[in-house]
């Protein structure tokens, strides 16, 4: 990182924020699991040293590093770190805590907060959060539950209500989700997702009755805007992801073509005080040799190690609250 950059960061970090303007990213990590095999999942020794993809201690740390790297771009386009940063496809705390305090993010006072998920494959969703901007007033792990009452093998829905240092009357709450994916097809899918969704329509529901106003629902919802889901949250949460996705942007690229699967939505309060923006990071994207243009760099191609980070792009979102409501 060029010195000229790292300062310019330190000197925004510096200025205070006091209009009540607040930043959430979120990013899907994919795969990223620390290099010891504890025995939990045939995913967590197949990324471990001894396992297919030799995943070291070397490597892991590279990731976090090109993680952090990331974060601090955003710094210097966006003109402030992120506030709040959701992750998905994250082992446990210690991939959180690597991140947040083995890397130059450790400067900036990151908070975590994360809870074990009963994902068959041993990865969570997890957030955090600058300590100098907010503080933690609560988190919960939400669990899926299908229409017949059976708790689904998936990803919780992380629910952490923060509260601004500056402003004690600025109360946000922030839901990290990792949807179900399209495994199995859309018969066997859809259901789950639509599980899903109707949780975060509750928890968004129960949020607003308990008097929180700013509410940013954001992840991997593994589904478009346009999905079969979506309309679950008409009335409840507001899509800011639409328009881009209409504007043929993604977050993937799947064949050629850019798909909209990381998402953000708010509650009714925050629907004209935010925009979402897709973080097309120059060092996060490679050439697509399957069609013309770009496609973000994997930390694999199938069992080969090529140094990338995730097959996501991060997104942005940008809010600034009306105090006086």
């Amino acid at each position: 990182m060029a010195l000229s950059l790292m300062i310019s960061i330190c000197m925004l970090l510096l200025s205070p924020v006091s209009d009540g303007s607040f930043t959430v990213m979120f990013w899907n990590l994919e795969n990223f699991f620390d290099w010891k095999d504890s025995g939990y999942s045939s995913s967590d020794h197949e990324f471990s040293a001894s396992g297919e993809r030799r995943w070291t201690r070397g490597r892991f740390y590279a990731k976090c590093n090109a993680v952090s790297k990331t974060v601090l771009w955003t710094g210097s386009r966006y003109g402030s770190l992120p506030d709040i940063i959701c992750f998905a496809e994250v082992e446990n705390a210690f991939v959180l805590k690597s991140i947040a305090y083995s890397t130059a993010l450790k400067k900036y006072g990151y908070g975590i907060v994360h809870y074990e998920s009963d994902d068959k494959r041993g990865i969570d969703v997890g957030l955090i959060y600058r300590k100098d901007r907010f503080r933690c007033t609560g988190s919960e792990p939400h669990k899926i539950y299908d229409e017949n009452g059976n708790r689904l093998p998936t990803r919780d829905i992380l629910e952490v209500t923060l509260q601004s240092l500056a402003d004690s009357s600025l109360k946000v709450a922030v839901l990290v989700n990792h949807h179900p994916s399209k495994y199995g097809g859309e018969k066997i899918s859809v259901p789950r997702r639509k599980s899903a969704m109707y949780a975060l329509a509750h928890i968004s529901d129960s949020l607003e009755r308990n008097g929180y106003e700013n509410i940013v629902a954001a992840g991997d919802f593994n589904d478009t805007p346009d999905g079969p889901a979506m309309d679950i949250l008409d009335g409840i949460l507001y899509d800011l992801s639409y328009g881009l996705h209409m504007a043929g942007k993604g977050t993937i690229r799947y064949r050629g073509k850019w798909e909209l699967i990381d998402l953000m939505f708010v509650s009714e309060k925050l629907e004209k005080v935010s925009r979402m923006e897709i973080c097309t990071v120059p060092f996060l994207l490679a050439d697509d040799s399957s069609a013309a243009g770009k496609k973000p760099l994997r930390t694999y191609s199938g069992p080969r190690y090529i140094g990338g980070v995730s097959d996501h792009l991060p997104i942005m979102g940008f809010f600034k609250p009306d105090r006086q409501n």
